[in-house]
């Protein structure tokens, strides 16, 4: 029987732990999608407890939690945060199989030197060891991203935003690069109530006043002017349940947007929704190419299903579930059209359905072709409930069997916590394993070069290169 989390966790050949050692350990870290806070980074902010670091904002811990039957007071509520990370550790014994069991012990160990095994026995010694330790000098946001050697960090912000904490730090030199990703979904979200006050917030955060679909464009092109300066290299495009698409035209978008500014939202059918969205991913896609921004676009939510907890609590609390319909078709529509536009950029694709792997993987490959030697669309990682061990062997399986593993992205955390990086780890031992097992099955020959260039590209390489960062 092997240990828990021993240095070979994960690495079931000789192959494998090779390359997980030799290789694919020692590659920084291109996080480049993730929801870390950019003032965080730039205050370097430091925090009081494992709490604080660890359970704020992470919903899937909540998710988690509520599975286990926690009281949401001890989740979200007004408990203090000893009593919400007991609450969590009570929970550790019964989520055997559960990435965040892996996640939480590689994270104690690796920031924290701790080996205890998390739950409510050991939840007190754990509470005071990582509050000594979160109180060294070395435990602040910064230096927790320069201990787990990330050279790369791609934010998620607004057009809305300043920027100014990208600004300060690009400024000052921080040796991570902290890069803003474009993610304009709300000026998208024609047909939901409140869409006139973000238009007119938008507006005035861009210096243009926004009354029609051209002035609209203008605001986001000033955005965007911002954003490059910033050293945007991606934009992020979240279109949850469905990717729809209708052949649009600037006349019908037009009108279409006005009567959603008049209307704030009401009245907007699906249709007429789907052609004002797609007229403007063609301006976005147009923007990208000319300005060499990579997009992604990430599909399949079903948002906020619970009603009433979404009342109370409001979005990205931990309720949001896999939709379950498949838009391949349209989604093929989307980029077929972006391509015949000259508006389809270099593209990741996210879907949060596992069933729709294959065909993801194939959809790339009719848009593949690129004049920089680099493919133009490609499959992104085994994405949020997809990012367990299962999940990510079944997506690295498909890319491989349907596409070319070897030009693969690697890696992400989609996270806003400072403590997640293990997750690169994570993902790297599952892919040394991976690449282990077909060598030693005589799947592929055990050529050292090759198979060190292939963990590293896929590990580092290949996202420096995609993203041009």
């Amino acid at each position: 029987m092997k240990p828990f989390l021993d240095a070979d966790f994960l690495l079931t050949t000789e192959t494998s732990k090779r390359l997980y050692h030799a290789v694919a350990a020692k590659q920084p870290i291109i996080d480049y999608h993730c929801h870390l806070s950019p003032r965080e980074i730039a205050e370097d902010k430091r925090y009081a407890n494992i709490t604080e670091i660890w359970l704020y904002g992470d919903h899937y811990k909540w998710r988690a939690m509520r599975a286990c039957g926690v009281d949401e007071k001890f989740i979200t509520g007004d408990a203090s945060d000893y009593e919400k990370f007991r609450a969590y550790a009570s929970c550790m014994p019964r989520l055997i199989g559960n990435p965040l069991y892996h996640w939480s012990h590689l994270e104690l160990r690796r920031y924290f030197d701790c080996d205890l095994i998390l739950n409510e026995e050991n939840a007190d010694a754990i509470w005071e060891l990582t509050a000594a330790r979160l109180a060294e000098p070395d435990m602040s946001a910064r230096a927790l991203i320069a201990r787990s050697n990330v050279e790369v960090i791609g934010t998620t912000d607004d057009p809305c935003d300043s920027l100014e904490y990208h600004f300060a730090l690009k400024n000052e030199n921080f040796s991570t690069r902290v890069a803003p990703s474009f993610r304009p979904d709300k000026g998208l979200a024609a047909a939901r109530r409140g869409y006139r006050d973000y238009i007119r917030a938008l507006g005035e955060a861009n210096g243009v006043e926004i009354t029609d679909l051209d002035s609209l464009c203008a605001a986001y092109t000033v955005a965007l002017d911002r954003f490059e300066a910033a050293g945007c290299r991606a934009s992020d495009h979240g279109m949850d349940d469905l990717v729809r698409f209708a052949k649009p035209d600037p006349y019908h978008a037009n009108e279409i947007f006005r009567r959603a500014l008049a209307s704030d939202g009401e009245g907007i059918t699906e249709e007429e929704l789907a052609l004002f969205q797609t007229q403007m991913m063609r301006f976005f896609g147009r923007e990208y190419v000319r300005r060499g921004i990579v997009m992604q676009i990430h599909f399949g939510v079903l948002r906020n299903p619970n009603s009433a907890m979404l009342r109370r609590l409001g979005p990205d609390a931990g309720f949001d579930v896999i939709h379950g319909q498949n838009c391949i078709a349209q989604l093929a529509q989307l980029l077929n059209y972006l391509d015949s536009e000259q508006a389809l950029p270099r593209t990741v694709l996210y879907s949060i359905h596992d069933t729709d792997n294959d065909a993801v993987a194939v959809l790339c490959g009719a848009f593949s072709t690129s004049p920089d030697g680099e493919p133009r669309v490609l499959q992104g990682s085994a994405w949020w409930f997809n990012d367990r061990i299962d999940g990510m062997r079944a997506q690295m399986r498909s890319f491989a069997g349907l596409s070319a593993l070897g030009k693969f992205l690697g890696m992400l955390t989609d996270s806003r916590s400072f403590l997640s990086y293990p997750r690169h780890e994570y993902f790297r031992r599952i892919l040394c394993g991976l690449v282990g097992e077909w060598v030693e099955n005589g799947e592929f020959p055990a050529d050292e070069k090759a198979l060190k260039e292939l963990v590293a590209d896929i590990c580092y390489n290949n996202a420096k290169r995609y993203f041009r960062f």
